[in-house]
């Protein structure tokens, strides 16, 4: 790879970078073709982006990224890395723990979910529970509707009572 193809693939990862809050690294080295395709195919369907990266190029992208805070995951850059973008905060850690169950590869690297910097495999049981906005959103919403539904509950059985005294 010449200078020019090196410069181009750093600004596209800074690109990438600075257009995604949600981004992880992870270690698939020991993983055969197979395993990684089958990975690959798993984070695609659940709309995760990821391509492996060469650390230097991403380290260069990093210290060029608008959010000083990704520098944090540089001490992370060793072997071999995947970098995985998403939508949805939690996937990429549910992703690797599913893998997991047959594999102990891919391993988590680091992450950078909601403004924070996660470091380590030991990180990922927190990051695979953390929620979703549609699941927040969710959660909101059956919070309000609980008492609404236990009013109309309550109200329903007095008008059956009342009714059952009426016809007695």
């Amino acid at each position: 790879m010449n200078k020019a193809e090196k410069t181009e693939v750093i600004d596209q990862l800074v690109e990438k970078l600075n257009a995604n809050t949600k981004i992880y690294l992870a270690d698939c080295s020991s993983l055969t073709v197979e395993k990684v395709n089958a990975f690959r195919k798993a984070c695609f369907e659940k709309k995760v982006s990821v391509t492996v990266v060469k650390n230097t190029l991403l380290k260069k992208a990093i210290e060029r990224a608008t959010d000083s805070r990704l520098a944090e995951l540089i001490p992370a850059l060793k072997g071999e890395t995947a970098l995985m973008f998403t939508e949805t905060s939690n996937v990429p850690a549910k992703i690797i723990r599913d893998f997991r169950k047959k594999d102990k590869k891919p391993a988590l690297k680091a992450a950078f979910v909601e403004e924070m910097i996660y470091i380590g495999d030991n990180q990922l049981d927190a990051l695979a529970g953390l929620k979703s906005k549609n699941e927040m959103i969710a959660e909101v919403i059956m919070l309000l509707q609980s008492p609404i539904n236990r009013v109309i509950g309550g109200l329903e059985n007095k008008t059956k009572g009342e009714g059952d005294d009426a016809a007695a």
